[in-house]
């Protein structure tokens, strides 16, 4: 399903230098369209999509329950979906010395999960996931990850334009707003330099925060780039009971109804998106948005039937968290969706 898109306008622009001033501009002014076209067109390919999250994200792949599987693309794509989300960490299978060279092991398995996505006409996203010291000391951190980059953007330059990269994962902690704008040159002229026309997705500090859109200041001259954000309010029905989550045992039974408060702070949040990438003249891609196993299934249902509706009444595309885990619409024990949950992705009854 092609995604409705948010169109964005340009002004006029003053000219002056007679006919060859207004060649040059015309030219220049075609190019920058282009490309903003392009990242529209790639961000409408992402469409709906899902994480394949818990797996090469984990300190290996398998410590938290999954380890992917052929079939997991299969279903995904014969499901309906348009896009994956893979979740990887790097960082675990990389030496922390220069030049900080990625296991070649790893390296295949990642290849297999491109491919297996790709060979089924899935769209890709590749991040950087679980990257804790560059969020703990993004000074020292910076350029581990610049070479770690280097190594990923060398490794697939040669990939369909529908392989994606993200920058990196949640960035925060000691990454903050302004670390993280001080980021992007190094880490954008990493993947340029092999892989000038790909995708590159990158999202603000404060975990990828809504409300931190408007902190994140893209560098103007790069038009294939696509922003995102993720999106767990209200935290306390999302997170309920998860054990990562500092006091969320107390959360365990929270409703969500759908009541008018409720869409009301969902509408507020996702028009204060919009308004960011019409401003800024960039598609947004919803990367991460779920509700943990131990809400009510009903609930569950109704907030992502919403937050999916949501998004692509603004032309966002999204990708759930997660696929087959404490998240997830898939049950791998019974070889089935949950049906509830894959109907709201998919907007079907």
């Amino acid at each position: 399903m092609e995604m409705p898109v948010v169109r964005n306008f340009f002004g006029i622009a003053r000219m002056t230098g007679g006919i060859f001033g207004i060649a040059i501009l015309a030219v220049t002014s075609t190019s920058a369209s282009s490309q903003q076209d392009d990242a529209f067109h790639f961000n409408r390919l992402l469409g709906r999509g899902i994480n394949l999250g818990n797996a090469l994200d984990g300190p290996r792949e398998g410590a938290w329950g999954v380890t992917l599987e052929a079939d997991y693309f299969r279903v995904i794509k014969e499901a309906g979906f348009n896009s994956v989300r893979i979740p990887i960490r790097w960082s675990a299978h990389a030496s922390t010395a220069a030049p900080y060279d990625i296991e070649t092991d790893f390296f295949r398995r990642v290849d297999w999960a491109i491919g297996q996505a790709l060979s089924r006409n899935l769209a890709a996203v590749i991040n950087v996931h679980h990257y804790e010291e560059m969020n703990q000391d993004p000074v020292q951190s910076l350029p581990r990850l610049v070479e770690l980059w280097q190594q990923i953007a060398l490794r697939y330059q040669n990939q369909p334009n529908s392989l994606m990269f993200e920058l990196l994962n949640e960035p925060q902690d000691q990454l903050d707003d302004e670390r993280w704008q001080e980021a992007f040159p190094p880490l954008l002229k990493a993947i340029r330099d092999s892989n000038p026309d790909r995708i590159i997705l990158i999202g603000p500090a404060y975990m990828n925060a809504v409300d931190r859109l408007d902190k994140m200041k893209l560098p103007p001259q790069d038009r294939r780039i696509i922003g995102t954000f993720h999106y767990y309010k209200p935290l306390q029905f999302t997170h309920q009971g998860a054990a990562w989550v500092n006091d969320s045992a107390p959360w365990r039974g929270t409703r969500w109804t759908g009541s008018q408060r409720e869409r009301e702070e969902l509408r507020n949040d996702f028009e204060r998106a919009a308004a960011w990438s019409q401003q800024n003249k960039r598609p947004l891609y919803l990367g991460e948005f779920g509700a943990y196993r131990e809400a009510d299934m009903e609930d569950r249902a109704l907030w992502t039937r919403a937050v999916a509706r949501e998004a692509e009444k603004w032309g966002f595309s999204w990708s759930y968290w997660e696929f087959c885990s404490e998240f997830g619409a898939y049950d791998p024990a019974a070889e089935r969706w949950r049906r509830p949950l894959l109907n709201a992705l998919l907007d079907r009854d």
